[in-house]
Formats: structure tokens, sequence, C-alpha cells
């Protein structure tokens, strides 16, 4: 999920080199927390949150096999 998270990120901001995705994982939760350069954080956020939960969406049907509750958290 880590690399599909950030493919689709790549894909979407201007700056592919400067996204990286790191992953907590705990006992009944993953946690994803995306980082991109500055001036891309609306691409990925995108109008009214709407790319973000595109994503969050994504992440959910992904992650149905590991019986996890995943959650992408998108930093400054």
């Amino acid at each position: 999920m880590k690399e599909l998270i950030k493919h689709i990120a790549q894909a979407l901001v201007n700056n592919p080199e400067q996204v990286s995705v790191r992953e907590i994982t705990g006992e009944h939760t993953i946690i994803l927390e995306l980082k991109v350069a500055k001036e891309d954080i609306g691409k990925v956020i995108g109008k009214q949150g709407r790319t973000a939960q595109a994503l969050r969406t994504i992440l959910n049907a992904a992650s149905g096999k590991k019986k996890k509750r995943v959650t992408l958290e998108i930093l400054d």
C-alpha cells in the first residue's frame, strides 16, 4: 500500500522526486504519512479535499485483505 500511494502521488505532483511515504504499523491500524513539496500540497489534496478522499478510498479498498484499518495523513 505504501508503494501504491507513492506511485499515485508521484503522478499527481510537479516534483515527484520529493514524494515520500512513511508507514507506521500498529496492532489494528496502519498509518501512512505522505509528504510532498510545499507547492504540490494543493494537488494532492484537491478541490474541497476530493483527491485526498479518493486516495483514502483506494487505500480502504486495498486494505480489505489485511484486515487492518489504514489511515492516510498528508503532512506539510
